[in-house]
């Protein structure tokens, strides 16, 4: 598929591409529990692999391995509290899992071991710890539903999507110029608008939340969202790379499509359970 997009322009293989993308998570994620789980935690794993193959550029010695399984199985272990089928004391067995990177590290000759060790927990926070949190939001309500991520989802993506085509239209004032040049406040306006678009035809359809309930995502998602693309810039700036992979036409790679994802969910997960559910 990546052959036959590059005859197209970066904009057309970007609408192909979130076009197909979209329609296997949402297909996935309204299937079954399963499907949902499969598809986010194959997510999940290339998400970190490209984490670590990125840090790797700047001679970094991550233990991809060891760090993608932790990741998975806070990921596993999660959504199997969740649906309840273990008991919520098998997140103890995250520790121990957690504490062999210290002891795999202790037998390597390497220059600097704990910054190898960081940058194998950061990969852990940054891309596990949020695609974890993603199953207590989908079991909000106590038992699955789709209602939520998928929401979520289209108002992330009609924020993306809001925010490219009016800074591309109208983008003139800079936004965080430092980090990313062509972020504009004219663009995260343009989110604002298409984010509160889709949340009022969410409320009319996925009466899970109220509108006023789906306006306040929306907003936080918008602004999360926004530092997500912006935290990730930062993290391209410093290995001074443009796309986080190639993986996904016209998007880059999974970090460059799933950012804002990756800071928003820890904030939507505690509006959900602190005031909402």
């Amino acid at each position: 598929m990546k052959l036959t997009l590059n005859r197209y322009n970066n904009l057309t293989q970007r609408i192909i591409t979130g076009l197909f993308g979209a329609i296997i998570i949402i297909a996935a994620t309204v299937f079954s529990e399963w499907t949902y789980f499969m598809v986010f935690m194959l997510i999940c794993c290339l998400s970190i692999f490209e984490f670590y193959k990125l840090v790797g550029l700047e001679g970094v010695l991550p233990l991809k391995y060891i760090g993608t399984f932790n990741a998975l199985l806070i990921y596993v272990i999660s959504f199997l509290i969740e649906k309840e089928l273990i008991d919520s004391k098998f997140y103890f067995f995250i520790f121990p899992s957690l504490a062999i990177i210290f002891l795999v590290k202790l037998y390597k000759k390497e220059r600097k071991p704990f910054t190898n060790i960081a940058y194998t927990f950061l990969g852990i926070l940054y891309v596990g710890l949020p695609f974890a949190l993603l199953n207590i939001i989908v079991y909000s309500s106590g038992t699955y539903t789709y209602q939520l991520v998928i929401g979520l989802l289209l108002l992330l993506w009609a924020s993306d999507t809001g925010g490219y085509f009016a800074g591309v239209k109208f983008g003139r004032t800079k936004l965080f110029e430092r980090v990313s040049p062509k972020k504009s406040w004219e663009g995260m306006v343009g989110s604002f608008i298409l984010a509160i678009i889709i949340a009022t035809i969410l409320s009319h359809y996925f009466h899970i939340m109220t509108v006023a309930q789906w306006y306040l995502i929306s907003v936080i998602i918008v602004v999360t969202g926004t530092y997500g693309d912006l935290v990730e810039s930062l993290f391209k700036r410093s290995i001074e790379i443009k796309d986080s992979g190639s993986s996904l036409p016209g998007h880059g790679g999974f970090l460059d499509r799933f950012d804002g994802l990756l800071i928003s969910i820890p904030f939507i997960v505690f509006i959900l359970k602190v005031f909402i559910f």
